[in-house]
């Protein structure tokens, strides 16, 4: 079975229809253009046992929602992927395996749904990941511990040389969540605090102030974090963990990054799928007047996620999830430089070399590493590094970006002038959020496949071999 990428002739409607009408030997059947119905169901793609998918490997494919025993055709082009004769069952829900052939252009390919009775139809991306093999492990010290359940994002402070994960478990009301210090040598855990509970709301239990972003003030010996769940944030102090503010319900919009300019007492809060950032005064701990970000497309949407800092050239990034672009944003002016990412999709990590102004955006929909020059926005390398390309960090002492790659539970490290792959490293399952320091170590967490997991819920410190 073919699955390679074709190409249709499209004739324009007028003349089509022209064509069709005068012709007495066409005649269309009756029931082709019925009364149309909308596509109400949910078709999911899936690898052996929830992986990626790659070319060569076994695909699950599961719909839900549609109508009892209504008959379901899927296709790639004029390939049909789905059996002969597949139905929904009584509940409406539908599950086949197909071979994937092993030349599969990796890539988003768009599948269509047809259904009879009633005729809908629907266009499902299907994608197909690049299978980067493990690599070069050889080149680094790498030793990880478990920590507690639900890592999410580390900080480093480089002041007072210690290390803080924040970890939330499960959906909302989210009741176990936990904020570390750890020794960033033994990666021990040295304190921890409970968040508090949150306000109640009307019937639902609101569960506690779960902590999910992380940010460090090193100036103020704080450590601001996003209350993601309650649209909020809140600072502890870094020596006790004690908690100095707890901001407001819905003080920002689902809360992501958290980053902290302490030269210049400000803080910047990522609101994921809004266009805005918000700021905080680290003085007053009061909020002050959001950064708001517009597309630079025409009909597109720019939705922030990752923030990165460059202190000294006094420059925030941010990539957008919904358009391919990033924004660099000049806190001493205020003005904004909305940049374009060709072929990222649904671009999340974001990292800079301050010294060259190449920006570095990881992306979960294209599983690539893309870097552009912020100056002429050319793109200096596009490397494709593995599945749902998460987040990115940038190690200025060796010229390497590191990408954790949440779906193929690796970490890459990428030369950051070349693009050229130096590792590939197995990093547990789902690794989430990494850093980099000063002095070149790279601090990583990963969360789990249930609580079970031997390779989840874990802090990793990596150094490279001198």
């Amino acid at each position: 079975m073919a699955f390679t990428l074709t190409t249709r002739l499209r004739v324009p409607v007028a003349l089509s229809l022209g064509v069709l009408l005068g012709s007495a030997s066409i005649v269309l059947a009756q029931s082709a253009f019925d009364t149309p119905a909308p596509f109400t169901g949910t078709v999911r793609f899936s690898g052996e046992q929830g992986a990626p998918i790659y070319g060569g490997a076994e695909v699950s494919a599961a719909g839900t929602g549609f109508a009892p025993n209504q008959p379901v055709t899927v296709l790639r082009g004029d390939e049909r992927l789905s059996p002969e004769g597949l139905k929904a069952d009584g509940e409406g829900k539908f599950s086949f395996d197909f071979l994937l052939p092993a030349d599969a252009v990796v890539g988003i390919h768009p599948v269509v749904v047809q259904t009879d009775a009633p005729d809908s139809a629907d266009v499902i991306d299907f994608k197909v990941s690049p299978k980067i093999p493990v690599s070069g492990a050889e080149k680094f010290d790498i030793t990880s511990k478990k920590v507690g359940r639900g890592l999410y994002q580390v900080a480093y402070s480089e002041k007072n040389k210690a290390l803080f994960v924040a970890a939330a478990v499960g959906r909302p009301p989210v009741k176990e969540s936990a904020l570390y210090k750890l020794d960033p040598e033994t990666l021990d855990v040295v304190a921890q605090v409970a968040p508090e509970a949150a306000p109640q709301t009307g019937d639902r239990d609101p569960g506690v102030f779960a902590v999910y972003g992380i940010g460090l003030d090193d100036e103020k010996d704080t450590v601001w974090v996003t209350n993601t769940r309650q649209n909020t944030v809140a600072v502890y102090a870094q020596g006790d963990l004690s908690l100095i503010k707890q901001f407001d319900l819905n003080t920002v919009p689902h809360p992501r990054d958290v980053v902290v300019d302490a030269a210049n007492d400000k803080a910047y809060v990522s609101s994921a799928m809004n266009n805005l950032i918000a700021v905080f005064d680290t003085n007053t701990l009061e909020p002050l007047a959001p950064i708001e970000l517009t597309s630079a497309q025409r009909g597109g949407r720019f939705s922030t996620m990752s923030l990165t800092l460059d202190p000294k050239g006094g420059k925030l990034y941010t990539v957008s999830m919904t358009s391919p672009e990033a924004a660099k944003i000049d806190l001493a002016t205020g003005e904004v430089q909305i940049l374009k990412v060709p072929g990222s999709v649904s671009g999340a990590g974001v990292a800079v070399d301050p010294a060259t102004g190449r920006l570095f955006v990881a992306s979960q929909g294209s599983d690539d590493l893309i870097a552009i020059d912020t100056a002429s926005e050319e793109v200096l390398f596009d490397t494709a590094v593995g599945a749902g390309a998460l987040n990115v960090a940038f190690d200025a002492k060796d010229g390497t970006a590191y990408v954790a790659n949440r779906g193929a539970d690796t970490i890459t490290v990428v030369d950051a002038t070349s693009g050229e792959i130096i590792a590939n490293l197995d990093a547990g399952s789902y690794p989430n959020q990494l850093i980099a320091t000063e002095d070149g170590t790279v601090y990583a967490v990963n969360k789990a496949r249930g609580q079970d997991d031997t390779e989840g819920d874990m802090i990793w410190r990596i150094v490279p071999k001198k």
